[in-house]
């Protein structure tokens, strides 16, 4: 059975058509999707849960959020740091691999809403920069 996905990663669209067979595994098609300015079709409604850990930033700050689903691995920063852009702040551990996320902007980092350890979804919000 041919199932199609649309995921975003680092603000990229792609659809995503999944085959599901039995025994060796799956066959995977990747195509960008094409970019419009307006949204046709069906939504999808994030679930509540995620949507609860995300915080709308206020006016002159700017949210870092995570870009896939893993496991937070270290906070090399702290609250009231001054950071430049595209320092590391926090590293990310997902599929076994370490994915380091950096600063979008020089800043001064006003929150931290994750703790070493702890599990994110894509699109949690993990710091806060103003």
């Amino acid at each position: 059975m041919l199932r199609t996905f649309k995921i975003t990663i680092n603000n990229e669209e792609y659809q995503v058509q999944v085959e599901e067979i039995t025994g060796e595994g799956a066959v995977t098609k990747t195509t960008p999707a094409p970019e419009t300015s307006h949204q046709t079709g069906a939504t999808t409604v994030p679930p509540k849960e995620a949507a609860s850990k995300k915080n709308n930033a206020s006016p002159g700050q700017t949210n870092i959020t995570a870009p896939l689903p893993g496991t937070v691995l270290k906070i090399p920063v702290t609250k009231g740091q001054k950071v430049n852009a595209n320092e590391t702040v926090l590293i990310l551990e997902a599929m076994k691999m370490e994915n380091e996320i950096t600063a979008p902007k020089e800043g001064i980092i006003s929150q931290i809403m994750v703790s070493q350890g702890q599990n994110v979804n894509t699109g949690d919000t993990l710091l806060t920069i103003e």
